[in-house]
């Protein structure tokens, strides 16, 4: 099990969920290009605000937004970190301007993390 994911949470206004689609399938592409071995984006369905803790509070959603979950599936930790500098300089991301994006960037949260279980239905 020598893979390694990358996991984000962030909040984007339900008006917004069209361009964040297509910013997403645009970066997985060049993620997938550029190496990673997989790419998924899910906007939430399911998902409550908690009394202690949530996916809404933990990027705290507001009303008129949706919480998008994110992972991004590598080989290795190294890979990734090979991937993710070829991926910040690509230029087709080097135009993005954290202001014009279709979510709220500072209230994203992410992070890598090592799996410590998989399994599939093969």
């Amino acid at each position: 099990m020598a893979k390694y994911v990358d996991g984000y949470v962030l909040p984007v206004p339900k008006k917004n969920i069209q361009a964040y689609r297509r910013l997403a399938r645009k970066c997985a592409k060049i993620w997938i290009e550029h190496g990673a071995l997989e790419v998924h984006e899910c906007v939430e369905d399911d998902v409550k605000k908690g009394k202690i803790t949530s996916f809404p509070q933990a990027v705290q959603r507001k009303r008129n937004e949706l919480v998008v979950f994110s992972w991004i599936v590598y080989k290795s930790r190294a890979q990734r970190d090979r991937i993710n500098k070829k991926v910040m300089e690509d230029p087709r991301l080097a135009n993005m301007d954290p202001k014009s994006m279709p979510f709220d960037g500072m209230r994203m949260v992410w992070g890598g993390f090592k799996p410590i279980v998989s399994q599939t239905a093969d």
